[in-house]
């Protein structure tokens, strides 16, 4: 039950972006559309109601409620930004905006923001980390969680690759090529 619910949400998550970007630029309904964007986090309400009553009406924790734990995670740590990353496009493909500035793409620039989107992933898997403890204690019976434990090693096995990722940007920063104005560059520093 839990990863068809993982799966609604997420299908559902998308269904309300296009709708509130379809409300937003298509239709010319900004207040409908950001209605319709705001009630993304419902969805993760029902999921967490859901996995919360399921462990109370007996179930055995395992790999679902983990799941469940992560994909909420994630939502909290880059949800924001992929809605507000994909408004920028809605707006330039649908509402006649100027093309969204892309995350930069060398240098120090680079490695900061790199450092950003990092940060979301250590948000999500502390979210991640703070649902299952909440799990761990609502179940109260060490012998039935062990597979919530481990879930806690995925979110910061994550985290910890995203980090080593995001510091290689840092230790060895892309160099512009040969052919990219220096005009170019700065604006990359700019961002």
């Amino acid at each position: 039950m839990i990863v068809a619910l993982i799966a609604a949400c997420e299908i559902g998550f998308w269904v309300l972006l296009a709708a509130g970007l379809a409300f937003r630029y298509l239709l010319r309904m900004p207040r409908t559309g950001l209605a319709l964007l705001l009630c993304e986090p419902l969805l993760e309400v029902v999921l967490l109601v859901a996995t919360a009553l399921d462990l109370k009406n007996g179930a055995e924790p395992n790999w679902t409620h983990g799941l469940a734990a992560l994909y909420i995670g994630y939502t909290v740590g880059h949800g924001h930004r992929t809605v507000k990353w994909l408004d920028g496009h809605a707006a330039h493909r649908l509402g006649g905006a100027p093309k969204p500035i892309g995350p930069p793409r060398y240098g120090m620039a680079r490695a900061r923001h790199e450092g950003t989107v990092w940060l979301g992933t250590l948000a999500a898997a502390a979210v991640a980390t703070g649902l299952l403890q909440l799990a761990i204690w609502y179940v109260d019976d060490p012998s039935r969680v062990t597979s919530l434990e481990s879930w806690r090693y995925v979110a910061w096995r994550a985290a910890g690759i995203h980090g080593l990722i995001a510091l290689s940007y840092l230790i060895w920063p892309r160099k512009a090529p040969a052919g990219v104005p220096e005009k170019q560059i700065e604006q990359e520093r700019v961002r």
